[in-house]
């Protein structure tokens, strides 16, 4: 449940649409509920404007079925609810989740339902290789879930910097670009001198040797001349997805002036 929808469920009760039972039954869940094997995080929407998702790794299918069918019934009928959104399912549990919850789009390893009406930011993802495209088709599905376009920019890493300077225009264009790159991790630091918006920069696993497995590319971006570049985790593709959301506002962003207000409060 995010703020607006528990804002409408107290105008209803206000109203008389609802009585109070019926609040106390939708909120029971808040902040969160008990599965056995998960306790699951109702309240996270309320708190960050971005609800829980569901890591595949580690669960059983049927514990992926459980957690997706707890956060889809949260909201009452009439509420569509927010993004419900599984990330790197393996194929046992992408079958038995969709054969289970219906409407559900799959993008590579990642689930999801109900997503967000489109929104009118433009991300751009970008990969050195072709790879590198699981972790960016992550970024990629995490993004479409809330609503954001993403455009995919593919193999065009610093060995054929031609490859990459024939997208400038685009590149330029995005609200916000994320950089899927491993080997060396150079092309951080060249998308980032090119674009005045959000560079997040994702470290992939891909590459020989003196890679280690992604730390090479994650010590370069982390160490760009290109300033202000945002660096997440190795592999993280749902993480570099969700600093976008968060930067450029969830869709449940507070009004400024409260901000402000809020702010100056604690100055006071």
């Amino acid at each position: 449940m995010d703020e607006p929808a528990l804002r409408k469920l107290l105008a209803q009760l206000a109203a008389g649409d609802i009585d109070a039972d019926e609040v106390v039954r939708r909120l029971r869940r808040l902040p969160f509920a008990e599965l056995g094997y998960a306790t699951v995080d109702h309240h996270r929407e309320l708190r960050q404007g971005l609800p829980e998702a569901v890591y595949g790794p580690g669960k059983s299918a049927a514990q992926c079925v459980g957690i997706v069918r707890e956060l889809l019934s949260a909201r009452g009928a009439e509420d569509r609810g927010g993004p419900v959104v599984l990330s790197r399912a393996n194929d046992e549990q992408i079958a038995a989740v969709c054969e289970a919850h219906r409407g559900a789009a799959v993008i590579g390893k990642t689930v999801v339902w109900r997503p967000a009406e489109p929104r009118a930011e433009g991300v751009v993802v970008v990969t050195a290789g072709t790879a590198d495209l699981p972790v960016a088709e992550e970024c990629q599905a995490t993004l479409r879930a809330f609503g954001f376009g993403a455009a995919m920019i593919t193999d065009v890493g610093v060995a054929g910097l031609h490859r990459l300077l024939a997208h400038t225009d685009l590149i330029q264009a995005a609200d916000a670009v994320v950089v899927v790159a491993g080997m060396e991790g150079a092309l951080a630091s060249v998308v980032g001198g090119l674009t005045s918006a959000p560079v997040i920069a994702v470290p992939t696993s891909v590459g020989y040797g003196a890679s280690l497995e992604g730390v090479t590319a994650l010590l370069a971006m982390l160490a760009s001349c290109a300033s202000g570049v945002v660096v997440v985790g190795i592999d993280n593709g749902f993480g570099a997805a969700h600093a976008v959301i968060r930067i450029l506002g969830a869709s449940a962003a507070a009004d400024p002036s409260d901000l402000r207000s809020e702010v100056e409060d604690v100055v006071r």
